[in-house]
């Protein structure tokens, strides 16, 4: 079977992209080709380079707020690695409609709230501040408008009296590990029925 290629950008830690990666074996239809940062100090290259997976840094501070030619060198090894689909996971800049459109359709991202419910920074925050009574994470297709495009799954948690910001991120990076792998499992096959996870 021909499996599709993943390229999986990130700037920190990477856990969401160690999750996809431990998914992407056996009858999976996809593998990893590449990990991508803009971030040479970025944790997850480590963890990609150890679980044999070609890594890229990129990174964005020469480029003085040109967002334009820092895309323009970010989106050459992932087009070298030859991906059919780009993972945003944790990946902390924000991408021009230029660089989206180069893979409409092939790109996904995991983002934490449940969308279209608090697009942008501080979701977890902000579900507290709005007396909600549960939570998530969305993988969502990336569109040029911020996270934004159809939604491909969600994962919910229930929020507790007394929860943090911090409480309720830790309980939905959990989902995050379980949401993402799904979705590209079924993503990979061409199968865009949303995944939901409660």
């Amino acid at each position: 079977m021909s499996h599709k290629k993943v390229a999986i950008l990130i700037s920190g830690g990477g856990s969401n992209m160690v999750s996809l990666l431990e998914s992407m074996t056996g009858d999976h239809p996809a593998r990893p080709c590449l990990v991508l940062s803009n971030n040479a100090d970025a944790g997850g290259l480590k963890k990609a380079a150890a679980a044999g997976v070609a890594t890229a840094v990129v990174d964005h501070r020469p480029f003085k707020g040109d967002r334009e030619a820092f895309e323009a060198e970010l989106v050459k090894p992932i087009l070298e690695a030859g991906a059919d689909i780009v993972c945003l996971a944790g990946f902390m800049r924000v991408l021009t409609a230029g660089f989206v459109s180069q893979f409409q359709g092939r790109m996904l991202n995991i983002h934490p709230s449940l969308l279209p419910k608090y697009k942008g920074l501080h979701t977890h925050a902000r579900a507290l501040e709005a007396g909600d009574k549960e939570h998530g994470c969305t993988v969502h297709e990336v569109t040029p408008a911020l996270d934004d495009g159809p939604v491909l799954g969600q994962a919910r948690v229930p929020i507790l009296p007394g929860d943090t910001p911090e409480d309720l991120a830790q309980r939905v990076l959990v989902k995050e590990h379980l949401l993402y792998p799904a979705v590209l499992r079924r993503y990979a096959a061409g199968d865009r029925t949303p995944v939901l996870i409660d």
